[in-house]
């Protein structure tokens, strides 16, 4: 009788590339030992739709439509850096109701992110409920968001000097609602999740980052806050109207993943906080500079030539970029959303390069799966919190 030999060569495995619809399409290459993860390799790019050239070819406004499709789950704040280097380019000022409105969009959005985040990490690591529960308060935001812009998702509502429209009437009572409503669904989250024994087993001790190894790998967001590090640009850079609000920054000092979720959970309630506040000491006044309509006219552009001003279309309004560079940053759901612009005293930006959150979070997951379980590799890449619209761009 022949006994079957063990075999003990390491075994290669793909992981993915995942569906395309959630985080997008990542796929990783896993070196394994049994069960134990020796390597892991992640492949991007399956989703580079070469964002970065297409801006270096538009004018501002025309590239606003394209920016949403970099993290489709909060598209406010990839509007809201496009429009906010240009501002700082050329000095513009934003009217008081338009930076409220614009906290107002923002926050919402970073809920909506937090909430599409926490629905498939809870699916990923075996519990379905409250994937299902977690679309029903989102539905809300995306009908406030529609009521607002006209648009569920992709929304084109930022404009350089303000924002494109007004609220429209009745619309802050509807989201006060939505407040009052959706802090007693967070409640509902923490009593369903924060102490259940299974999804506090799957996720305790699992891709623990200390605070300086966080700074060093160049983390930000819920990454960096859930390890110990008190860092949050809406605190750090004064942007917009948050320092009218009285908010608190939250973390963790753990930097495991339940950290990670409690960062999360927690931010969710701080939005509405600063929602809350902004509704109700929104002023008056214009929603928009209008004054920045009258752009520096570029001598003798092709877009005033009788073509473009009389027998095509109406063109985008350009808005002249000066000669200097720029580095501008918001607090994105997932990290520091930033943008590096070059003008070069034309319509077109000379040089755009985005640098997402997502892609600088993902550098450290083969440092957190390494000596790990295969089961673990779900609930540490689902706790990082990647689109890979924006990690591909």
């Amino acid at each position: 009788m022949t006994v079957p030999s063990t075999r003990k060569d390491l075994m290669i495995v793909n992981m993915g590339p995942h569906h395309p619809s959630m985080h997008g399409v990542l796929r990783l290459i896993v070196t394994l030992d049994g069960e134990d993860v020796i390597d892991c390799e992640p492949i991007l790019g399956y989703l580079h739709r070469g964002m970065e050239k297409i801006a270096e070819n538009r004018t501002i406004i025309q590239y606003l439509p394209y920016v949403t499709r970099w993290d489709y789950l909060a598209t406010m704040f990839t509007e809201a850096i496009t429009v906010n280097a240009p501002e700082q380019l050329g000095n513009i000022q934003v009217p008081k109701r338009a930076s409220y409105i614009r906290v107002i969009m923002l926050e919402l959005s970073r809920i909506a992110s937090h909430l599409l985040w926490l629905g498939p990490f809870m699916a990923d690591i075996g519990a379905q409920t409250p994937f299902f529960y977690i679309f029903r308060e989102r539905e809300l935001i995306y009908d406030l968001f529609e009521a607002a812009t006209g648009m569920r998702m992709m929304h084109n509502f930022f404009r350089i000097g303000g924002v494109a429209a007004d609220l429209p009437y009745g619309w802050i009572d509807k989201c006060l609602d939505f407040c009052d409503y959706f802090l007693t669904g967070i409640a509902e989250y923490q009593k369903l999740i924060t102490r259940n024994p299974i999804f506090l087993e799957r996720v305790e001790g699992v891709g623990i980052i200390g605070g300086e190894e966080a700074i060093n790998w160049g983390l930000s967001g819920p990454m960096l806050r859930a390890s110990g590090i008190q860092w949050d640009l809406r605190k750090v850079d004064h942007y917009e109207c948050y320092d009218e609000f009285d908010w608190e920054v939250q973390w963790q000092k753990e930097g495991d993943s339940l950290a990670r979720y409690l960062v999360r959970i927690s931010e969710m309630t701080e939005s509405i906080k600063i929602i809350q506040q902004a509704l109700e000491g929104i002023p008056g006044g214009p929603y928009e500079n209008l004054e920045i309509r009258r752009f520096d006219r570029v001598k003798d552009t092709v877009w005033n030539e009788f073509d473009y001003r009389f027998i095509s279309k109406k063109p985008s309004p350009t808005f002249e970029l000066s000669k200097q560079e720029l580095y501008a940053r918001v607090e994105a759901p997932k990290g520091e959303l930033g943008i590096f612009l070059i003008g070069d005293k034309g319509v077109f930006p000379w040089r755009y390069k985005i640098r997402p959150p997502g892609f600088i979070n993902l550098q450290i997951l083969p440092q957190l799966v390494k000596r790990m379980k295969l089961a673990d590799i779900m609930t540490i890449l689902g706790s990082i919190d990647i689109i890979m619209g924006e990690v591909d761009r």
